[in-house]
């Protein structure tokens, strides 16, 4: 199977007389065999980047390469792909089977090729049970499945996925992922993603590929992005609930590092800070990581504002000087209004240039 090489995508869009720029100077490669998932919030390129591979958008410049294959300008017929989209466009007059087999009957397959192929598919999407279904028969999960079916049967190099199991809800999700992970892992071809969902990007790839206004902030395994996000943003918006910010300040810099958030230091074991002694960052901790206190003279001062329950875990949120911070305590806690100090795990401080927002240690 070949790999899929982007190089310099950009995708330029002229609407009223206005430049917007919908992708832009993107470089990913996609090797064979791996899954990679465009993560990103609503807008930020990732289905336009994902259509320019399909063959469904042309790019204002760069390439689209299928191992040694330039497929920037092919129609998207020419580029044996499998193109799995959120809306599931089964055919409801028809059967199970015949959907899945309908592809190679346009095709000019044989009766016996074509039941071969779709008895194949069916076996590894564990639908074999379902083939003679109509669709309105079927859960959403399982049209999703029919739907992977009718790709599969075709033979495909290459898995393009547009957000598929967004209309479903959490239960059918959990179900679809290992179906997908494991469609894909037998078939072996490289497997582009796209979703909003960080759960399906973190659970299903072998790489995350964080694109935001068009521009890729990093492309590393899941474990990486969550520990070592390469910016701010991505601290963000990778993890439930997200990393908390606050204001802070690097003191000395000789051997440890100096970091005064609120009034509070903690010296920090990390390298390459020269030069930043004296200067404002922004400091990032994710919510497992501050612990409340009560008492209030060690850590940030915080008033209790609420607790969300959650089963295994608390979601409290709590007022204090950096605005609401979230933290996330133990299932039995109830802050009950009252006022506590919010204390940092220093060993997973994250610090950003405060201007950029580039990460810096």
């Amino acid at each position: 199977m070949p790999d899929i090489e982007i190089r310099n995508l950009t995708k330029v869009y002229e609407e009223s007389g206005n430049r917007i720029v919908a992708v832009d100077d993107v470089d990913l490669t996609i090797e064979d065999g791996e899954f990679v998932t465009l993560v990103g919030p609503s807008g930020c390129g990732k289905t336009t980047t994902l259509r320019c591979v399909a063959g469904l958008n042309k790019p204002t410049s760069g390439t689209i390469t299928f191992g040694d294959r330039d497929v920037t300008q092919k129609p998207v017929q020419e580029r044996n792909i499998a193109l799995l989209f959120q809306d599931i466009a089964l055919y409801p007059h028809m059967s199970v089977q015949e959907n899945m087999a309908y592809g190679l009957k346009i095709a000019g397959f044989s009766r016996e090729e074509r039941m071969a192929r779709v008895e194949e598919a069916a076996e590894l999407l564990q639908i074999t049970d379902q083939l003679q279904k109509m669709p309105a028969d079927l859960s959403g999960g399982q049209q999703q499945r029919v739907a992977l079916g009718r790709s599969l049967v075709r033979d495909p190099e290459i898995f393009l996925f547009d957000e598929p199991m967004s209309d479903l809800d959490a239960k059918l999700k959990a179900e679809l992922r290992p179906v997908i992970e494991k469609v894909t892992d037998e078939i072996g071809c490289p497997t582009l993603y796209v979703t909003h969902d960080q759960e399906e990007a973190m659970t299903m790839s072998d790489r995350v590929a964080v694109i935001n206004d068009g521009e890729l902030a990093q492309v590393a395994p899941p474990k990486e992005v969550y520990d070592e996000p390469a910016s701010q943003f991505v601290s963000q918006f990778i993890g439930q609930p997200s990393t908390q910010f606050f204001e802070g300040n690097v003191g000395a810099v000789n051997g440890t590092v100096e970091l005064d958030v609120g009034g509070y230091e903690y010296d920090l074991a990390r390298d390459g800070l020269e030069g930043w002694a004296g200067e404002d960052v922004r400091v990032g901790l994710r919510p497992q990581y501050i612990q409340v206190s009560d008492d209030p003279d060690v850590g940030i001062p915080a008033s209790h504002l609420l607790d969300e329950p959650l089963g295994d875990a608390t979601h409290s949120f709590f007022d204090t000087e950096f605005g609401e911070i979230v933290v996330v305590t133990d299932p039995d806690f109830d802050g009950n209004g009252k006022e506590y100090s919010l204390v940092f795990d220093d060993e997973y401080i994250q610090l950003f240039d405060d201007d950029s927002g580039v990460r810096i240690a």
